[in-house]
C-alpha cells in the first residue's frame, strides 16, 4: 500500500520513541529532522549532567521546539537520580506531611533540574488515588487514598513543576490507584460505578485541569462504567467522552507506554497506537523495551494503514498532531525561567529534598522502646528487598544500613530477598540472630503487609529479638512490629538518610 507522505509526518509528530545510548542515535537525529516531534528519555540514557544537557543539546539542534519527555516523579521513580537514588521523597511522603507548600517547592526543584538539563515534560504526578493497599503498581507513588489530598498535592505538585517552564502531566487517567494487577503485565480491572468512579479516582484529574496541566497521561485499566471492552488508553468512551467533553480537557493527552502488555498484548504495538489515536489520545509513548526505529516504523506504519482502512478519521489524526505542536510552542515560549527568590531551609535540592523527607518519618514506640532508641551501638541492619515492579529502576540504591553506617561506624548490614528467604536454603533466621548477637537489631522491610515472607522473618526474629526496631521503607500496613517502627513512607535516598537520624537522634549539621 503507498503511503501519502503527509500521512506519514503526521504520524511521526504523533509519536514519542525513547532509544538506547547515552548519545543520540543517528536514526533519532534524522527522524527528527524528518518530522519527529519528540523523543522520551529513560534513566539507560543518564550517565552525568553534564553529559544529560549535551543530549538534549543535540536533539534540540535537529528540532528546536521538540518536546523531551521523562518519568521524574522522584522518590521510587527517578531517571535523573536512578544511579544514586532519589534526593526528594516520593508523593506519599508528601501526602503524609501535607503541606501543600512543601509539595510545590519540591515539585519546583524538580522542574528546575529538568530545566537546567534541557527536559520539557515530566510525565508526572502520579494523580491516582491509592484506595487498594494491595497495590502492586502505584503504592508510594501516589499522594494517599484521600481523593481530596490526593487532589490538593495534584495541584500544588503542578503548579510548582509548569511554573519552571516544564509541562506536568498527570497521570494514569481515569485513575490507576484501586487495582491489583500491574498494567505492566496485565490488564487491570477497575469494577467501580460512574459514581463512585466521580468521587473518588476524579477528583484529582478534575483538579489538575482546574490548575492548568498541560498534559494527561491514560492509563491501561479497564474501568466497567465506561467500556467493558476495551482499556482506557483505547476508549473512545473515556478519552473523548468522560475527558474531553465531561471534564472539559483540552490539552494534550498521551498515551502510557503502547508496549505494555495491558495494551499491545491483544492488539500489538502498532495496532494499540493507531486505536488509541482513534480513540483521543494525541501522543503515543513508545520505548520502554522497544527503543528501536524498526519499532518507530512499525507503529507509525500501523496508524498510516488505519487512516487508509478508514478506522481512524485523517481529521482525528491531525487534530492529535496539532495538539502536539500546540504543546510544543507554549513550552517555546517558556525556554527561560527566573527562579524564585526564597530564604531559609530548601533552597537547595538536597535540603528541601532532605527536610521533606524527615517531616514524613512516624515512629511509633512500645513499652522499652527509650532502653533501645536511640541507638549508641553500632547494629545490624537486615533489609528485606522485595522484587519491584518495572516503572522502578532494578538497581537504584536505597535502604538505611547505608546511612547508618555513616552515622554510627562498624554498622553490618545483610540484604535478603524472597529466595534467600523462602528459597530451598531454609530459614535465615538463625544466621540473623547470630550476625546481631549482642548488637541493636534493625530490620529495614519494604510493603511488608504485602510480602508474606517479609512478615514471617520479622515475627521470627522479633519473637527471639522482641528489642528488635522495624523500618517500614513501604506502605506502613502494619505499625505493631517491634519495640519501635519506624515509618519513612518512602524508600528514596533521603527516605533512608532520615531514618538513620531517626535511629540514632543525630542529625548532620
Amino acid at each position: 500500500m503507498k503511503r501519502s507522505p503527509d500521512l506519514l509526518r503526521l504520524a511521526d509528530t504523533v509519536i514519542l520513541p525513547g532509544f538506547e545510548g547515552t548519545t543520540a542515535p543517528d536514526w533519532v537525529r534524522r527522524r527528527l529532522g524528518d518530522g519527529l516531534a519528540g523523543v522520551v528519555l529513560f534513566s539507560r540514557n543518564i550517565a552525568t549532567p553534564a553529559q544529560l544537557g549535551g543530549l538534549t543539546a543535540a536533539l534540540r539542534a535537529e528540532s528546536p521546539d521538540i518536546l523531551i519527555g521523562i518519568d521524574e516523579e522522584a522518590g521510587e521513580v527517578t531517571r535523573l537520580e536512578a544511579r544514586t537514588g532519589s534526593s526528594r521523597p516520593g508523593n506519599y511522603a508528601l501526602g503524609v506531611v501535607d503541606d501543600e507548600e512543601l509539595t510545590e517547592r519540591v515539585a519546583r526543584d524538580i522542574g528546575r533540574d529538568l530545566h537546567d538539563a534541557g527536559i520539557n515534560l515530566d510525565f508526572a504526578p502520579a494523580a491516582d488515588v491509592n484506595s487498594n493497599p494491595d497495590n502492586p503498581v502505584i503504592g508510594l507513588r501516589s499522594f494517599g487514598a484521600d481523593p481530596m489530598l490526593v487532589a490538593r498535592h495534584t495541584a500544588a505538585w503542578i503548579r510548582g513543576l509548569q511554573s519552571t517552564g516544564v509541562a506536568a502531566c498527570a497521570k494514569h487517567f481515569p485513575g490507576h490507584g484501586d487495582t491489583s494487577v500491574d498494567s505492566h503485565h496485565g490488564v487491570p480491572r477497575v469494577g467501580v460505578s460512574r459514581e463512585e468512579l466521580a468521587e473518588v479516582e476524579l477528583w484529582p484529574f478534575r483538579a489538575a485541569i482546574r490548575e492548568g496541566v498541560r498534559c494527561v497521561m491514560t492509563g491501561h485499566l479497564l474501568v466497567t462504567a465506561y467500556d467493558a471492552e476495551r482499556p482506557a488508553t483505547l476508549s473512545p468512551r473515556i478519552l473523548t467522552g468522560l475527558l474531553r467533553t465531561e471534564l472539559g480537557f483540552d490539552g494534550l493527552i498521551v498515551t502510557d507506554g503502547i508496549e505494555m502488555a495491558a495494551v499491545s498484548g491483544a492488539y500489538g504495538i502498532g495496532g494499540a497506537s493507531a486505536l488509541a489515536v482513534a480513540a483521543g489520545a494525541d501522543a503515543v509513548c513508545v520505548g520502554g523495551e522497544n527503543a528501536d526505529e524498526a519499532t518507530l516504523d512499525r507503529i507509525r506504519e500501523a496508524i498510516v494503514d488505519a487512516v487508509a482502512g478508514g478506522a481512524l478519521p485523517e481529521d482525528r489524526l491531525a487534530e492529535a498532531a496539532a495538539r502536539v505542536r500546540a504543546l510544543a510552542a507554549w513550552l517555546a515560549d517558556r525556554t527561560a525561567w527566573d527562579a524564585p527568590t526564597v530564604s531559609g531551609e530548601g533552597d537547595t535540592t538536597v535540603e528541601i529534598g532532605l527536610a521533606a523527607a524527615r517531616r514524613a518519618v512516624r515512629i511509633t514506640r512500645r513499652p522499652g522502646a527509650e532502653a533501645v532508641l536511640p541507638l549508641t551501638a553500632a547494629p545490624h541492619v537486615v533489609e528485606l528487598a522485595p522484587e519491584t515492579n518495572l516503572a522502578i529502576d532494578k538497581g537504584m540504591p536505597w535502604g538505611a544500613g547505608e546511612p547508618l553506617s555513616k552515622l554510627l561506624p562498624g554498622t553490618t548490614v545483610t540484604r535478603l530477598t524472597e529466595p534467600d528467604v523462602a528459597g530451598p536454603g531454609g530459614d535465615m533466621s538463625d544466621a540473623v540472630l547470630d550476625q546481631a548477637a549482642d548488637r541493636p537489631l534493625v530490620l529495614v522491610v519494604r510493603d511488608a503487609h504485602r510480602h508474606l515472607w517479609q512478615l514471617g522473618l520479622v515475627e521470627r526474629l522479633l519473637a527471639a529479638r522482641p528489642d528488635g526496631v522495624v523500618v517500614e521503607m513501604g506502605l506502613p500496613g502494619r505499625t505493631d512490629l517491634g519495640v519501635a517502627h519506624i515509618a519513612t513512607h518512602g524508600s528514596a535516598r533521603v527516605c533512608g538518610q532520615a531514618a538513620a537520624e531517626a535511629l540514632t537522634g543525630v542529625v548532620p549539621g
